[in-house]
């Protein structure tokens, strides 16, 4: 069993940068594949960005990819999303989510945090 729990989301303007923290519980949490999604209002939830429990695999939506970066410290449980050049079309509440494998697939991660909103002003 793996509990997550998301931090750091927050207001800021257009062109600045956030980083989102993900405090995992459980011993087995480095074996596990971390992903972050987000949900804006009124849409699916969407894939941002995973990583495998080695750090060697990472897989980034094209949305994202050049202004974003996951990383992971399995020494300390927890997983983390920088993220620059922030843009409106950013704003949602971002989950962390914990799986077998990295995958953009949503429903292959079987762990999933209560989120963090991030709002991006123009």
């Amino acid at each position: 069993q793996v509990q997550l729990a998301e931090s750091g989301g927050g207001l800021v303007l257009a062109g600045a940068s956030l980083r989102l923290s993900c405090a995992a519980s459980g011993r087995t949490f480095y074996s596990y594949a971390v992903a972050w999604f987000r949900q804006a209002p009124g849409k699916e939830r969407e894939f941002v960005a995973t990583v495998s429990w080695t750090g060697g695999t990472i897989y980034y939506a094209d949305s994202v990819k050049g202004r974003f970066t996951i990383s992971r410290d399995n020494v300390k449980n927890m997983a983390y999303l920088q993220m620059n050049s922030l843009k409106p079309e950013d704003t949602a509440v971002y989950y962390c989510a914990a799986g077998g494998t990295p995958t953009v697939l949503r429903g292959k991660y079987d762990y999933w945090g209560q989120g963090t909103q991030v709002t991006v002003s123009s």
